[in-house]
């Protein structure tokens, strides 16, 4: 039996053959790998598939986040309200461009922002909320939204984990006033490199996007605001467009796959399965346990234990956004759910690719 993987990109690409190949090859025959025709072309492909107006592919999605709230014109000590348990590119982008982020603590069922804490964390000063769709399960976005239009606040979705995911019958990314997404090659949409797109239904706020990710200009040499240079190559926009296309297969892959772990595991002491909230649906990005006292090993002690038996986990993540020295402004903030949780998450195998057979031994192994 071959090597369990984390993610098996390799698979993937075979299956995806030779679609894949014909469309790498289409590019290179063009010539044109800055702004070729499968650029647009993806981008009108990705608005049909959320149900968007607007969408703008560009270099990453650390700088879809940036351009976002870039193009919401907030200023220097404007305040960002956002998650303190994912990646940290969330945060680093409202800081990059002087603005601070406020981390509130998350529900610890779905690891996402909790509204209430949202309500309680707001001030004079706030100007934008960003949601993430953690691990693939979309965050509570109503009770947020509804916060936002009170208080004339900004929603911006970090939809990095969750393309294809729903919440309401709705697809997240063009719920909020502006969305983000990464394609980062282990994303359930993933390039054969860096990749990213910021998504909206407001046209002005998309021309505006549009310019800032093009040095501030709407034609060449004639710059009108700052901006910055993110545009997302012509190739991965090719491969983007072929993955797209296999998109839902792929998610209902991830969702079996899932589904088979949840019955395998659901009666284990101390292994709590992911919560998958009603109000949407999760597209499993990461599928994410929690291993509690009750379970009598240590989240790093069963690590420990699957990795010397040939079994690959990843701790996502392993310390909160607000106990890091970077965001020393949060220092002394008391975020007890996501602190917990970053003692306790185990990220499993999760992709397209795994097997019933592979998961038994998965599940045979950590329960040993």
């Amino acid at each position: 039996m071959s090597a369990i993987q984390m993610l098996d990109l390799r698979g993937l690409h075979q299956r995806l053959e030779p679609a894949l190949s014909e469309a790498m090859k289409r590019v290179v025959d063009e010539g044109a790998f800055i702004r070729g025709a499968d650029v647009g072309a993806f981008e009108c492909d990705l608005a049909a598939y959320l149900n968007t107006r607007y969408t703008l592919g560009v270099g990453n999605g650390t700088d879809a986040l940036q351009i976002a709230l870039m193009a919401l014109d907030l200023k220097p000590g404007d305040e960002v309200i956002t998650s303190p348990f994912t990646f940290i590119a969330t945060a680093e982008a409202a800081a990059l461009l002087g603005l601070v982020p406020v981390f509130c603590d998350i529900d610890p069922k779905t690891f996402n922002l909790d509204p209430e804490a949202v309500a309680a964390a707001i001030t004079p000063r706030t100007r934008a909320i960003v949601p993430v769709h953690l691990f693939g399960q979309p965050a509570d976005l109503a009770p947020i939204l509804d916060l936002a239009a009170r208080h004339n606040l900004f929603v911006i979705e970090d939809n990095a984990q969750g393309i294809g995911s729903t919440y309401q019958g709705q697809r997240t990314t063009a719920i909020g006033h502006v969305g983000t997404l990464s394609f980062f090659p282990s994303k359930n949409l993933g390039a054969m490199g860096d990749g990213g797109a910021v998504v909206t239904q407001d046209e002005a706020l998309f021309e505006r996007l549009r310019m800032i990710a093009n040095h501030g200009a709407r034609r060449k040499y004639h710059h009108e605001i700052v901006g910055v240079n993110s545009r997302l190559d012509t190739l991965q926009a090719a491969i983007l467009r072929v993955k797209l296309a296999a998109l839902d297969d792929c998610i209902a892959r991830r969702q079996a796959a899932a589904a088979r772990y949840n019955e395998w595991l659901s009666g284990v002491p101390g292994i709590i399965t992911p919560y998958v909230d009603p109000k949407g649906t999760h597209v499993y990005h990461q599928y994410t346990i929690r291993v509690t006292a009750e379970f009598g090993r240590s989240r790093d002690a069963l690590a420990d234990h699957l990795k010397a038996n040939g079994i690959p986990c990843m701790v996502y993540y392993p310390v909160a956004l607000h106990q890091l020295p970077v965001f020393h402004h949060a220092a002394g903030t008391s975020l007890p759910h996501a602190e917990r949780a970053a003692t306790e998450v185990l990220s499993l195998p999760m992709h397209t690719e795994l097997t019933a057979a592979e998961q038994e031994q998965i599940v045979s192994v950590l329960t040993a």
